[in-house]
């Protein structure tokens, strides 16, 4: 479930500068349309990292999944051989 929190506050973050840029724009306010830019930026960098943490366990897991296989396989393979 935190990882569901930790992408829901990523969204929130991303709307939320969004918005803080878009009236900075309108009413000529820099310092708040930069403050939106970063927490555009920061929230976009954050999700490409929760991305790239998915992607990683996901291999993992691929991985052992492989591993374990083979490693039952052998078992197998030695206890046939007796």
């Amino acid at each position: 479930m935190t990882d569901f929190k930790e992408k829901l506050e990523n969204v929130k973050d991303k709307v939320a500068g969004e918005v803080k840029e878009g009236v900075g724009k309108v009413f000529h306010n820099e310092e708040l349309e930069l403050k939106g830019k970063t927490q555009v930026g920061k929230a976009d960098a954050e999700k490409k990292v929760h991305d790239k943490a998915d992607e990683f366990s996901d291999k993992a897991h691929e991985t052992k999944d492989k591993v374990i296989g083979k490693a039952n396989d052998k078992i197998d393979e030695l206890k046939n051989k007796k």
